[in-house]
């Protein structure tokens, strides 16, 4: 099915990276596909990340997104595993380069708010909500998948909110409704 566009998000990982893409059809998402690529066969950091980045090539290829969204690095106590974690950001921003495709990042909890409401959600919570709004019958078997699933919607909202003004700013209100009359609705509708 053709799509007016499509997004690619990643939730990087050095054991599982999750990845997922939306179509996006008459202003509505809809899931491609979402999975997760398990590296922990494979010991060797580096050939791990060969592993990322090859198999993103192989997404953008049969997929040809027109954005790239993923999962900003969180601050945590141990340092090693940031180190290794942005390795992986790094190597898979590169294949999205590669392909002179549009990244953007988003931090874990602007993806939670921005599906659930609720920027401190668990990851089923942020399933159930993945499986209400694209209505998707089957779990996949990491939350990996359903994280980068997560990182595209996130993209999809944002790159389609009207609060993302690229025009003058609103003076209030007034201006909102002026410039958005299509948008308003009546007591009677």
């Amino acid at each position: 099915m053709p799509y007016e566009s499509v997004i690619l998000g990643i939730d990087p990982g050095t054991q599982l990276m999750g990845y997922a893409l939306l179509g996006i059809s008459a202003g509505k998402p809809e899931l491609i596909v979402m999975d997760a690529l398990k590296l922990t066969k494979e010991k060797d950091i580096y050939a791990r990340l060969q592993m990322i980045h090859s198999n993103i090539c192989n997404l953008i290829k049969t997929h040809s997104p027109h954005s790239f969204a993923i999962e900003a690095p969180f601050f945590g106590k141990n340092i090693q595993s940031m180190l290794k974690l942005g390795r992986a950001q790094g190597v898979a921003i590169a294949a999205a380069m590669q392909y002179h495709i549009p990244v953007t990042e988003y931090a874990p909890k602007k993806i939670k708010q921005s599906i659930t409401g609720n920027g401190n959600a668990d990851k089923d919570q942020i399933w159930k909500m993945l499986q209400h709004i694209l209505i998707i019958k089957n779990k996949p078997q990491y939350f990996d998948a359903t994280d980068a699933l997560a990182v595209a919607l996130c993209h999809f909202y944002q790159s389609n909110s009207v609060l993302n003004n690229t025009g003058k700013p609103l003076k209030g209100w007034g201006d909102f409704i002026a410039k958005n009359a299509s948008r308003v609705r009546t007591a009677q509708q």
